[in-house]
């Protein structure tokens, strides 16, 4: 069993930044990959950002890509995502995810995931 706590989320004006962290716990022995996703109010599930156990891989949804950073310290079981220029759009719950495989970007590939932590921009 792997358990995350995700933590950072707020409220931030549009153009703001937040970082959100998320620590691992328990069977975390093995290389694995972590992703962050998120879920605004009535949308599904989107992925948003993964990254590879030596953060040399990282992979992001378009709608992010420029503005947000995932990296791992990996001596701490930890991920974060750097949020910058944030805009209304990205307001929802933003879960962190444990996968086998690394650099996923669906979610069916990952099997353990935290409880979230809300962000929301403000315009």
């Amino acid at each position: 069993q792997v358990q995350l706590a995700e933590s950072g989320g707020g409220l931030v004006q549009a153009g703001g930044s937040l970082r959100l962290s998320c620590a691992a716990s328990g069977r975390t022995f093995s290389r694995y990959g972590m992703g962050w996703f998120r879920q605004a109010p009535g949308l599904e599930r989107e992925f948003v950002a993964a990254i590879s156990w030596s953060g040399g891989g990282t992979y992001y949804a378009d709608s992010v890509k420029g503005r947000f950073t995932i990296s791992r310290d990996n001596a701490k079981n930890t991920v974060y995502l750097q949020m910058n220029s944030m805009k209304p759009e990205d307001t929802a719950v933003y879960y962190c995810a444990f996968s086998y495989v690394e650099g996923a970007t669906r979610s069916q590939a990952y099997s353990y995931w935290g409880r979230g932590t809300e962000v929301t921009v403000s315009s």
